[in-house]
């Protein structure tokens, strides 16, 4: 080290890299900002998602889940002879219908500042018409 460096902090640390709380001060420059874009899933509709996912997605999931204990539970007591096959084939059905859950939890969801119906079916079609125009906007975008 020079005589020059002595004085100056050092804000390495043992291992040679700069540690947090002793790095210098660095302006911020505009690309380091974050920027806010208006278009997108407003926050309100994506709660309305995330609960009608849940509901129609981890009802079915749980069955399926529940199809495995229950099939156990019955042969382990010997109170019925269930195939696997059965319980394979009932607990994938479960599992299918909480995969479809997930999409109908996205499409029902009202994109209105106040809640739409219980089930929104109502939402659905013009839903798929949203997103349609967003592929189309995003098709348009990548041409250009």
């Amino acid at each position: 080290m020079t005589d020059d460096n002595k004085n100056k902090p050092s804000t390495e640390n043992s291992l040679g890299f700069e540690t947090k709380n002793q790095a210098p001060n660095l302006k911020k420059s505009p690309s380091n900002k974050k920027t806010t874009k208006s278009s997108g899933i407003p926050k309100y509709v994506a709660n309305r998602m995330a609960r009608r996912i849940i509901i129609t997605t981890g009802i079915p999931t749980l069955s399926g889940m529940g199809v495995f204990i229950g099939s156990y539970y019955v042969i382990s007591r010997d109170i019925a002879e269930i195939s696997p096959t059965i319980t394979l084939v009932t607990s994938a059905m479960c599992f299918f219908v909480g995969l479809l859950g997930l999409s109908y939890g996205i499409l029902s969801a009202s994109w209105d500042p106040q809640p739409g119906s219980l089930l929104g079916l109502g939402n659905i079609k013009p839903n798929i018409s949203r997103i349609k125009d967003a592929f189309k906007s995003k098709k348009l975008d990548t041409t250009n």
